[in-house]
């Protein structure tokens, strides 16, 4: 899929990578730059790390996105990491993981003034500016029912798998409510609804409306309005994202809540766009000391 970002004038392209290391997914994009301030995205990957190394992973999924992109390593001239990322051994640098989102975000979806970043072991909201400088944060303070790898545990229990939940999340005729924030208890709430004889699609979109309006709370804290794109590891769960969406709305807040196909992308396709910040930022000075 090719993202493209202003106009390229004929300055020699650069390409970054960012290697976002969550405690779930490992994310590697591999972003094309000019100093002339163009920005294409190449390509990306996302792969579970299902109890494996996550320095091994990572060194896979990096390989597998140059494959793709039909490159080398050498022709990398920057590689980023984000997250959990500062052991990758074949880094050139590391970013904070708010301010990769922040860009990648705003790469992703240029109107965005917002993310929610929703990991498998928490959820923020970060602000930012058309540059993608942060402006604030907000992150959950509760324990993790409102993190993926709470919805993980509840798909197990349910016997579905974790790609299947946004779709049955959207078969709801008649969600049944999670009213607890604690995740312990929150499992308790969905073996009680199982034998009461609740649907899976009902229980599903219950845990996502209950965790959705406690991202929105973030949201509303900020004082945000406007574009608002969901990141990490759970924007791909279609399900998760429509009661984003209905949760704003019954909030009645003046926020648009976005998805995009690359949304879970947003921390290594900022990691790569800052690499070249970075990157170009040291070449400058390597020539005027020279």
């Amino acid at each position: 899929m090719s993202i493209e970002r202003s106009s390229v004038d004929g300055a020699a392209p650069m390409l970054t990578a960012g290697v976002d290391v969550g405690s779930a997914v490992i994310k590697v994009a591999l972003v094309e730059t000019t100093e002339a301030g163009g920005e294409r995205f190449v390509a990306g990957r996302a792969e579970r790390i299902r109890r494996r190394d996550a320095i091994s992973v990572a060194r896979g999924v990096f390989d597998e996105v140059l494959r793709e992109a039909g490159v080398s390593a050498s022709e990398v001239t920057y590689v980023a990491t984000t997250g959990e990322g500062e052991a990758i051994p074949f880094r050139t640098g590391h970013f904070y993981g708010m301010t990769t989102h922040a860009r990648g975000g705003l790469f992703l979806e240029p109107e965005a003034r917002a993310v929610i970043d929703m990991g498998a072991l928490h959820t923020r909201a970060v602000a930012m500016d058309p540059r993608g400088k942060v402006l604030g944060y907000r992150m959950t303070s509760q324990c993790a029912s409102g993190s993926g790898q709470f919805l993980e545990n509840i798909a197990r229990y349910l016997g579905v798998s974790l790609e299947d939940v946004g779709g049955l999340s959207l078969q709801a005729d008649k969600p049944e409510l999670c009213s607890s924030i604690c995740a312990v208890l929150a499992e308790t709430d969905v073996i009680n609804m199982v034998s009461r004889g609740i649907s899976v699609p009902n229980i599903l979109k219950g845990i996502h409306s209950s965790m959705a309006g406690r991202a929105i709370r973030l949201v509303m804290s900020l004082g945000l309005t406007g574009p608002v794109l969901i990141t990490g590891g759970l924007a791909a769960d279609q399900g998760l994202v429509e009661a984003m969406k209905e949760s704003a709305v019954g909030q009645k807040l003046t926020v648009d809540v976005r998805s995009h196909p690359q949304s879970i992308l947003a921390g290594a396709v900022g990691a790569a766009v800052w690499g070249a910040f970075r990157a170009r930022r040291l070449a400058l000075r390597e020539r005027v000391a020279s």
